[in-house]
């Protein structure tokens, strides 16, 4: 068994931003609401003619590049996305195309918010069998066109954003030392899109009614997303061999400022240790950790050798956590 660990990132950020004022002209809400209960101030939305396909081939590109490679070289690409550019076929396969990669294994995942951490635990195991050599994880997310925009409870969490990361051969001790996930699908009905599948398939009812939309109960979702996330990162860190005293920086998906502040009370984690963009992004869903780690990358954030832990939270509910060592 070899070491996998993450070569390269690059994310793609819309360049409209929809401010926390923006939405007071057409919800009932204000800036002071939102940033209480949130921590978001503004988000991201798409341009016409963007696509999930194409926000993350930009991205895959800026990963590949950092990475050192070339897409020919890719042996693995995964989407993590529940929002596809269409149902049928698959996203990975419209990047695969767009990228010029070879005819290899690509394909998507949904598993929400937890996402990327789905993504790059099957990419760490392709790699570590020898199944793959470098693998791209992709995690993408445009929700902003699956929000009611007069659900106040929905429409001022989540914004667009995409984000990639190239997996490949790591030389121990760097690499992912753990990983685990979940899945709980007694909540399911607690986040959802109930629309447009074979429970409710697209019509002019399943339309007027708003069923394509956003679904949420957060209150419910709330204690059991701290626990899910202060569980499962005790765990890692278990499995790692390390106390989470010795992390150097922790990287929860970004969803409610106060859900990330429980979990860092409950871990003991110092606040400076905990990376945080929700303020200007929102909740970009799968995209959210992937984001993060190229900010924190480029920014010097993140430097050879750290310890990194990510955990995250999601419709499904799913819910991962991964230590690795930079």
């Amino acid at each position: 068994m070899g070491s996998a660990g993450i070569l390269g990132t690059g994310r793609e950020l819309p360049e409209k931003v929809i401010t926390n004022f923006d939405l007071e002209k057409i919800v009932d809400t204000s800036d002071e609401w939102i940033r209480e209960r949130t921590g978001i101030r503004e988000r991201h939305q798409i341009a016409p003619g963007d696509t999930t396909s194409s926000l993350s081939i930009k991205a895959a590109r800026k990963a590949l590049e950092m990475a050192g490679i070339t897409p020919q070289q890719l042996d693995l690409i995964i989407c993590s996305t529940i929002s596809p550019d269409m149902p049928l076929p698959s996203t990975a396969a419209f990047i695969q195309c767009g990228l010029g990669a070879p005819a290899c294994c690509a394909f998507d995942l949904a598993a929400a918010c937890s996402g990327f951490l789905f993504g790059a635990t099957i990419a760490e195991r392709f790699i570590s069998t020898g199944k793959a050599k470098y693998a791209l994880v992709v995690g993408a997310e445009l929700l902003t066109p699956y929000l009611d925009w007069t659900d106040r409870a929905t429409c001022v969490l989540f914004g667009d954003g995409v984000a990639a990361a190239v997996l490949g051969p790591a030389e121990p001790p760097s690499g992912i030392l753990a990983s685990e996930l979940h899945t709980d699908g007694h909540y399911a009905e607690a986040l959802y899109i109930p629309g447009g599948g074979t429970a409710h398939p697209a019509s002019l009812e399943t339309v007027r009614s708003g069923m394509h939309y956003v679904k949420m109960k957060g209150k419910e979702l709330f204690k059991v997303a701290v626990r899910s996330m202060e569980e499962v990162s005790r765990s890692v860190l278990l499995q790692a061999g390390v106390g989470a005293d010795q992390i150097d920086l922790v990287i929860p998906h970004q969803a409610n400022q106060r859900i990330n502040d429980a979990v860092r009370q409950r871990l003991g984690v110092a606040p400076e240790k905990v990376y945080s963009n929700i303020e200007r992004i929102g909740n970009t869903s799968s995209a959210s950790i992937p984001i993060c780690l190229d900010e924190c990358v480029r920014g010097g954030r993140i430097k050879k050798g750290d310890l990194v832990l990510m955990c995250a939270f999601g419709a499904g509910v799913t819910w991962g956590g991964m230590v690795m060592r930079w």
